[in-house]
């Protein structure tokens, strides 16, 4: 279990250094790239908490 929960905290991470980023960039390709990925993030994120909250007793 505890490595779920790393998964998740690095999807969590990953999610928002991709907000971030792109909040800063200046290419609008590249702000909608990371605004993509930033989302994927938490998609997977979410399936993982649902997978932990499956599993525990």
């Amino acid at each position: 279990m505890k490595d779920m929960r790393a998964h998740l905290e690095k999807r969590r991470i990953e999610a928002e250094e991709c907000e971030l980023i792109s909040k800063l960039a200046t290419s609008p390709t590249k702000k909608e790239l990371l605004a993509k990925l930033a989302a994927h993030h938490r998609i997977l994120a979410g399936e993982v908490e649902r997978t932990i909250s499956a599993t525990e007793p």
